[in-house]
C-alpha cells in the first residue's frame, strides 16, 4: 500500500492543471461511492476477512454485477483490495468506514440532507442565506427533530467526530484545575466523559437540548460516572447551568452567526464562577491561502446552518462582546484548537 502511494505522489508531481481539474470535479463521485459503502455496511461485512462480491451482493442485497462494480471502484480509490478471483477486503483506509469509526459521519455528511442542500451552494453564495432552508423549508435543527431517523445518524457523526479529535485536545489542554465543568452542546457525551476519566475529582455537567441529552444518560451509566455527572436539558440562548468553572464547547459557536454566538456566551459569562474560564474547540481559520479543512468546513457552515468558521480575531471580538478576553489559543494535534477565555 505505501508504494502505491508513493507512485502516486510522483505522478501528481507531473500532472498538468487540466489533470488536477480532472480529479477535483471527479470528486464527487468519489464522495458518492463512499457513501453507498458506508450506508450498504459494506466495510462492517468485510470486518471479519475478504469476502467475494456475490457474497457480498447477497449480504447488502444488491445486484451482483452493479455490487461488483461498486467495489472495483472502492479499490480504486484505496478503501479495498481486490485479488484475481474478485475477492475484496477492507485496507486500513476502508476501516475508517466502519460503524463506530466514520461511518455514521460519512452517510451524514453525503446522504439525504447535507449533500443535497450542497447541492443549492449558489443560493447561499449570491443571497447570504441558508441553502439548506431554501431546500427543506426549515432550519436543520428543526428537520432533525422531525426526521428523527437522520437527527440519530447526525448525532452518532457527532459522536464519531469527537473521538477523533478528544485524545489531541486532551493531551493539549489540562482540565485539572476545575472542579465543576459545564459541557454546552454536549451531545451524547462522548467528550465530557473522556474529561471526567482523565480527572477522577471533577464533577461534570452535560448541557444540551433534551431530546439530545437523553442520548448522554446510558454513556454515563455504562462509563461509571454518573455519580459525577448531571445531565440538563435546555436552551443555550435563554440560559445554561450554573456554578462551574471551566465552560466548554465542541464544535457549537461555528453552528451559528456572531449575534447568536454572543448570547451562548453572555449566558455561560453569567452562569460560571467569578473566576471562571470558556475553552472554545473549534478549528481556526489560516491566514490567506494556507491550506486548511477550516475554510471548507467554513462553506458547510454557510450552506446548511448559517454560521462560519473563525479566524483568532473573529474570536476576540466574540469574546470581548461577551464580557471575556481571549487568554490563548492552543494548536492540538489534530485540526482542531482550543480557543481559551477568561471572564472579566
Amino acid at each position: 500500500m505505501s508504494e502505491k502511494l508513493e507512485m502516486s505522489e510522483k505522478k501528481n508531481v507531473n500532472q498538468q492543471p487540466q489533470d488536477v481539474m480532472l480529479q477535483m470535479i471527479f470528486g464527487f463521485w468519489v464522495s458518492r461511492i463512499t457513501y453507498a459503502a458506508a450506508k450498504l455496511g459494506i466495510a462492517d461485512i468485510l470486518s471479519d476477512g475478504a469476502k467475494s462480491f456475490d457474497e457480498i451482493a447477497t449480504s447488502v442485497g444488491a445486484h451482483a454485477p452493479s455490487i461488483y462494480r461498486l467495489l472495483r471502484a472502492l479499490a480504486s480509490v484505496g478503501l479495498l483490495n481486490e485479488d484475481d478471483e474478485k475477492r475484496f477486503a477492507l485496507t486500513p483506509l476502508g476501516e475508517t468506514l466502519k460503524s463506530g469509526a466514520m461511518r455514521s459521519f460519512a452517510i451524514a455528511e453525503l446522504g439525504e440532507d447535507h449533500f443535497v442542500a450542497w447541492g443549492n451552494l449558489l443560493h447561499s453564495v449570491k443571497t447570504g442565506e441558508k441553502a439548506f432552508d431554501n431546500i427543506f423549508g426549515m432550519p436543520v435543527w428543526q428537520y432533525y427533530a422531525e426526521h428523527p431517523e437522520n437527527g440519530a445518524i447526525f448525532n452518532e457523526a457527532m459522536t464519531d467526530l469527537t473521538l477523533a479529535v478528544e485524545a489531541a485536545v486532551m493531551e493539549a489542554y489540562d482540565f485539572s484545575p476545575f472542579e465543576k465543568i459545564v459541557d454546552v452542546g454536549g451531545g451524547h457525551g462522548s467528550f465530557l466523559a473522556s474529561i471526567l476519566k482523565a480527572n477522577t475529582r471533577a464533577q461534570g455537567v452535560l448541557f444540551d437540548a433534551p431530546q439530545v441529552a437523553d442520548g448522554a444518560r446510558a454513556r454515563f451509566d455504562a462509563e461509571g460516572l454518573t455519580p459525577r455527572c448531571e445531565v440538563v436539558g435546555g436552551d443555550f440562548f435563554k440560559a445554561v447551568p450554573e456554578g462551574g468553572d471551566l465552560y466548554a464547547m465542541k464544535m457549537i459557536l461555528h453552528d451559528w452567526d456572531d449575534e447568536q454566538c454572543v448570547a451562548i456566551l453572555r449566558n455561560c459569562h453569567r452562569a460560571m464562577k467569578e473566576n471562571g474560564k470558556i475553552a472554545v474547540v473549534e478549528m481556526v481559520v489560516t491566514p490567506h491561502d494556507e491550506p486548511s479543512p477550516s475554510k471548507l468546513i467554513d462553506i458547510n457552515m454557510l450552506v446548511m446552518t448559517g454560521g462560519r468558521e473563525r479566524t483568532r480575531e473573529e474570536f476576540a471580538s466574540l469574546f470581548e462582546a461577551a464580557g471575556f478576553k481571549l487568554s490563548r489559543v492552543i494548536q492540538t494535534s489534530s485540526p482542531v484548537s482550543i480557543v481559551e477565555g477568561v471572564r472579566v
